[in-house]
């Protein structure tokens, strides 16, 4: 099918679904009602884009029919409006193109985010809290919501691990890869010589499920308790409130320290380890997939060293796309759109590319 058979077929399915939303019964069915609104959000954006591409292409069309006149100040006119309206054109197709791509199946989810220090001692879990900090202020400017659920501090006062859930509408669409090893190389402030060390710190995130697309049985996990360390507010370190749980089948250990309460931990534990069984089926679903993915460049695999800031060079370099920024003092403050936007249209050019080949 050509790419306007299928638009055209998506414009018809969008005129249908505004019927069908419109109808009492539909209205009245609340399950039926939001998986509608779910397809008819994507299909809309889908339509505007088609409808934005052929005004375009009308007045395209209509400007080199005017050079085709014999008034030599109209061929002008027109020439001046070919040049500005090709760029444009080209702009809404591939948008058009992209938007006929499947839709990511975790668009609009919550997610959870987790940075845990890699090789580099101290200096690794100091820069492990420069990047959560980082991130949240990206998140604060975005008026996104960060719940810490868990924290593990080494003796520097940095993070050998910090989990936190992310909300907000655009959260997962402008993070989705981030995951992957980053990379700081500057001179820590214990270093009297003045040398620079290199240090790691592996940055993952995974869309967080409903409850209903997880179920966690009672029989398949056991719940240890013990006394949380580290900072913490008063009673935090003095009763037995942290919950280490273990999911039997899988073996995956999720534990949580956070809280005075040990309910209020277990519920998030719970979070975490569902979020992480969620991906764990995510990746065995794409398993056929999974090996050509690895073979591109910007997988956002864990494994992958996907960025390296400089200090001493006051640059960021992302490696998966080629870029480099010398805005170092703005992106580790948060300021990350520029660098989260290459990165977006790098993907997204390799989407169309593949679309293209397949």
């Amino acid at each position: 099918m050509s790419m306007f058979a299928k638009l055209d077929a998506v414009e018809e399915r969008f005129e249908s679904l505004n019927e069908e939303l419109s109808q009492p019964e539909v209205a009245s069915n609340v399950d039926k009602y939001r998986a509608l609104m779910k397809e008819y959000t994507h299909v809309r954006k889908v339509v505007d884009g088609y409808r934005a591409w052929k005004a375009i292409r009308d007045e395209l069309d209509g400007a080199r029919e005017m050079l085709q006149e014999g008034d030599e100040e109209l061929r002008e006119m027109a020439k001046a409006e070919i040049a500005d309206l090709e760029p444009k054109f080209d702009a809404a197709e591939n948008a058009v193109k992209l938007l006929l791509l499947p839709p990511d199946p975790n668009e609009g989810r919550d997610l959870i985010f987790e940075i845990r220090a890699g090789v580099g001692g101290d200096e690794a879990g100091l820069f492990a809290a420069d990047l959560f900090r980082m991130y949240s202020r990206y998140g604060e400017g975005r008026r996104w919501k960060f719940d810490v659920l868990n924290t593990s501090y080494n003796s520097a006062s940095g993070f050998k691990e910090v989990i936190a859930s992310i909300s907000g509408a655009d959260a997962w669409t402008r993070l989705r890869y981030e995951g992957g090893v980053h990379r700081v190389q500057r001179v820590p402030t214990t270093e009297a010589q003045g040398r620079i060390h290199t240090s790691t710190c592996t940055v993952a995130l995974m869309p967080e499920p409903e409850p209903v697309e997880i179920r966690i049985e009672e029989k398949d996990i056991r719940i240890d308790t013990f006394r949380a360390s580290g900072p913490g507010g008063q009673s935090v370190n003095t009763t037995d409130s942290a919950i280490r749980i273990t999911h039997l089948p899988t073996g995956l250990v999720v534990q949580c320290q956070d809280e005075k309460s040990q309910h209020k931990n277990r519920e998030k534990a719970l979070k975490v380890l569902r979020a992480r069984l969620y991906e764990k089926e995510r990746l065995e679903k794409q398993a056929d997939q999974r090996e050509q993915r690895l073979g591109q460049v910007g997988t956002g695999d864990r494994s992958e060293r996907i960025r390296t800031y400089n200090f001493p060079q006051g640059r960021v370099t992302d490696h998966r796309i080629g870029a480099t920024l010398y805005t170092l003092d703005k992106v580790i403050e948060g300021d990350l759109d520029d660098l989260l936007d290459r990165c977006g249209a790098h993907f997204e050019a390799l989407a169309l590319q593949q679309a293209d080949d397949a």
